[in-house]
């Protein structure tokens, strides 16, 4: 044979050989899925549920009009620390002074008729006293004329006499008894007076001290809607009264924050938050939960469920309050906060990205080879079961076991922002498929993978 066949015909073995190993390749290939995996470790979680608020004080008054007039005196000015008693603003309070002193004068003159009752009475005593001295004297004369008259020792005249005196003696202790009656009545009508007065002048009073307003404690006048010679009107049954000002206690802070209703059962008293101010960057403050509302708040108009006429399918946010430990001393009501509150922790936990997490049917974790043709068959016969079957969802996660897709049901616990924990199912160390997310999506068991974490190219950004 020549030599060029001999070449010819190695260069052809060479070309099918390079052939065949391309197109076992090539196959090999073909069902081969890019896979991102991640590693499942150990670390400290804390599950987070963060809420958006304002800064509230603890304790604060909108001091309202308790009557109608015109402001004559602001004492304070908005930003002002003020004393508990600390005279804030005055009214007008002409009339209501002049009431006062009108009921002051009447019971005044109430108590002088008291006096002089309480004379006449002493009076009417001394009066019946004598009087029932007279009646004495002549009823024992009349007695021992009586006596006389009967044994014959004096004459008719004088017996009349002494009957006659007896009886206007006794007449006389009537009408003293009647003056004393009169007299205690006089003394009576003239306390109740005295008790009427008194009471309209408590009523004065209190129309008089409801045109002065002191600060009801230690605070800083947070708010000051009014100004000097402005007339302030008091509340009826649907219109608020004018608010004169709002004194607030600075000596307690909370971030008052909404949280969703998805979130609210996992937020109790005394869990600990991260405060945020956005007037204050980059600096965090610690706080307590001290307070969780019970009514759910529609979201788009504040009010609570329980003040709604109807129905509402709308988001529902929960109030709760968390008190700052430390605040600044120039924080100031109403700065938008931001509080992330700790609901959870599990330290030294199994964790793993929550991204890995995925739903699997069963018939969905059976791989190709380990199908029965009788399975479309059994499925078709009964579709009952097959639909009972479709509603049985499994959760897991993927595993790299000798470069093929395992599926692992786990078992979850707590949630941090990114991370989730897993209680069984995994260990230390496992490798897991943590994307892409149009990979877990379609991924079965079984399946040859091939390991890229390198960074995702823009169009896998955007599946």
């Amino acid at each position: 044979m020549k030599t060029w066949k001999k070449i010819a015909i190695g260069v052809g073995v060479v070309v099918v050989f390079l052939a065949i190993v391309g197109a076992t390749v090539y196959n090999s290939r073909k069902n081969l899925v890019v896979v991102q995996t991640g590693k499942v470790v150990r670390e400290d979680l804390s599950s987070v549920v963060t809420a958006s608020g304002e800064i509230k004080p603890k304790t604060y008054v909108n001091v309202g009009a308790n009557a109608f007039g015109k402001i004559t005196h602001l004492y304070v000015k908005e930003g002002d620390h003020v004393k508990r008693g600390q005279l804030l603003a005055q009214l007008e309070n002409v009339q209501s002074a002049a009431d006062v002193a009108a009921t002051r004068a009447s019971l005044g003159a109430s108590e002088t008729d008291f006096v002089a009752a309480d004379a006449g009475s002493k009076t009417a005593v001394a009066d019946m006293a004598r009087a029932q001295a007279d009646s004495d004297r002549a009823k024992l004369d009349f007695d021992r004329a009586q006596g006389m008259f009967k044994e014959q020792l004096i004459s008719k005249a004088d017996y009349d006499m002494k009957k006659s005196t007896w009886e206007q003696a006794a007449a006389g202790l009537a009408q003293a008894q009647a003056r004393l009656a009169q007299a205690k009545a006089q003394q009576d009508s003239a306390d109740k007076h005295i008790a009427q007065t008194r009471a309209n002048l408590t009523r004065a009073s209190d129309v008089l001290q409801k045109t002065t307003y002191a600060a009801p404690f230690d605070g800083i006048v947070s708010n000051l809607p009014v100004r000097e010679g402005e007339s302030v009107v008091i509340g009826i049954q649907n219109a608020p009264g004018s608010t004169l000002m709002t004194v607030a206690d600075m000596s307690v802070i909370t971030a008052e924050v909404k949280v969703d209703e998805t979130d609210i059962v996992n937020v109790h008293l005394g869990q600990s938050a991260d405060v945020t101010i956005d007037a204050f960057p980059h600096q965090i403050f610690k706080g307590i939960v001290s307070e969780i509302g019970d009514n759910a708040i529609i979201r788009s108009t504040g009010v609570a469920t329980t003040q709604s006429t109807g129905s509402s399918q709308e988001a529902k946010d929960f109030k709760v309050v968390v008190t700052l430990q430390s605040p600044p001393d120039n924080l100031r009501p109403g700065l938008s906060t931001t509080a992330k509150i700790t609901t959870a922790t599990q330290a030294h936990a199994l964790t793993i990205p929550i991204q890995a997490l995925t739903i699997r049917k069963p018939e969905d974790l059976i791989e190709d080879k380990d199908k029965k043709p009788s399975d479309s068959t059994a499925s078709a016969a009964s579709p009952s079961a097959a639909a009972a079957k479709d509603k049985k969802e499994i959760q897991g996660v993927f595993i790299i076991r000798d470069k093929k897709s395992k599926f692992m049901p786990v078992e979850t616990g707590i949630a941090a922002t990114t991370d989730i924990e897993v209680r069984s199912g995994l260990q230390e160390g496992d490798e897991i498929v943590i994307g892409s997310y149009k990979v877990l999506r379609t991924l079965r068991p079984g399946v040859s993978v091939k390991i890229d974490n390198a960074a995702p190219k823009k169009e896998d950004e955007g599946t």
